[in-house]
């Protein structure tokens, strides 16, 4: 788990929403084993590259956590926005974060990542995946995604090694930040 102090000059157990409506508006983060909020630095690149506003966008946050991720894109006007999150008292505490910042946009589905793709028929234009490192989650969760996903739409995928993507998607940008690496993909065309 990386330190929330360390990385974004907050206390630990406190992410802080960098842009948009809720900007400056601080949301608790469980401390549980594993749980990293993306560092602040991480996300103003990821929406740099996404463009700063996600105005009416619908957005899937697959591997929720802290919520980072979904919160900021709520802040930055999407129109929906689904956290998908299978630890019950981290999930209660993202309704709880929601609750606080009447965003009224955001739907907590408590349940495991994959079992949701497979059981959804929501499309996303965004989907953010921050699976736990130390996993194949995220390459199982581009195998399932792309008949989620909208025209035109983004995948933001985060690991702790580079990360190939496998057929039928394209890589977008990719940076690291410390032991962060990220990537911003798009299924490829047929």
């Amino acid at each position: 788990m990386h330190s929330t102090r360390r990385q974004n000059g907050e206390k630990p157990g406190v992410v802080r929403i960098i842009a948009g409506e809720f900007r400056g508006r601080r949301i608790k983060v469980p401390s549980r084993p594993g749980l990293r909020p993306t560092p602040d630095r991480v996300r103003e690149t990821l929406f740099n590259w996404l463009g700063q506003w996600l105005d009416g966008q619908v957005c899937l946050d697959l591997f929720a956590g802290s919520g980072a991720l979904g919160f900021e894109a709520l802040s930055r006007g999407a129109s929906r926005v689904v956290m998908v999150e299978r630890d019950r008292s981290v999930a209660s505490g993202l309704r709880a974060s929601g609750r606080a910042l009447e965003a009224e946009a955001l739907d907590v589905v408590e349940g495991e990542a994959l079992a949701y793709l497979d059981r959804t028929h929501e499309r996303f234009d965004v989907a953010f995946l921050d699976p736990p490192y130390a996993s194949d989650l995220a390459l199982r969760a581009l195998a399932k995604l792309p008949p989620r996903l909208n025209p035109g739409a983004r995948v933001y995928v985060e690991s702790a090694e580079a990360l190939a993507p496998p057929p039928g998607w394209r890589t977008l940008r990719e940076d690291r930040a410390g032991a962060v690496r990220y990537a911003l993909l798009e299924p490829a065309q047929p």
